[in-house]
């Protein structure tokens, strides 16, 4: 990866924001994951394979194409889906037109999960994020995210 032009020290204001931006990262998440294993046994990392897996029409994707929905090292992936696929969530089926690949398809019980999760789930979001801001502090933090991505994108 290149080195990104700007200055090679943060200033003191920049500092702090990233600093709380972290905090705020990793409470939240983890807010969340105590949240969704208290209502249905799912961690944050199960829900967000779970999302993907529901977005897609038959609730089945390619493992290339999962890692790069839930953007998470291929390794991560592999090990975490064989973590759902023993608790039934999902189950990978070999892909006939491509030997060496597969797809991941979420089964009954995996759908279920999800739908029992969600309204808790959207709701602590709603709650611990979207409570906290205005109207236009909503629109300034989604193009604050999307400028964000944008460049990572951009990146690699």
């Amino acid at each position: 990866m290149e080195r990104l032009s700007g200055p090679s020290r943060l200033s003191s204001d920049e500092q702090q924001t990233w600093r709380a931006y972290l905090r705020m990262q990793t409470r939240l998440s983890a807010r969340l994951n105590r949240q969704l294993l208290a209502d249905s046994h799912l961690s944050l990392a199960d829900y967000d394979v779970l999302m993907a897996l529901t977005d897609v029409p038959e609730g089945r994707m390619r493992v290339g194409d999962l890692v790069r929905s839930v953007d998470w090292e291929q390794s991560r992936l592999s090990h975490h889906l064989a973590r759902m696929q023993r608790r039934g969530l999902v189950h990978r089926d070999d892909c006939a037109a491509d030997r060496r690949g597969a797809y991941i398809v979420l089964t009954v019980a995996g759908r279920r999960a999800a739908e029992q999760a969600g309204p808790a789930h959207e709701g602590a979001v709603h709650a611990l994020l979207f409570d906290a801001l205005t109207p236009q502090e909503l629109v300034t933090l989604r193009g604050i995210v999307d400028g964000v991505l944008g460049r990572l994108e951009e990146d690699g």
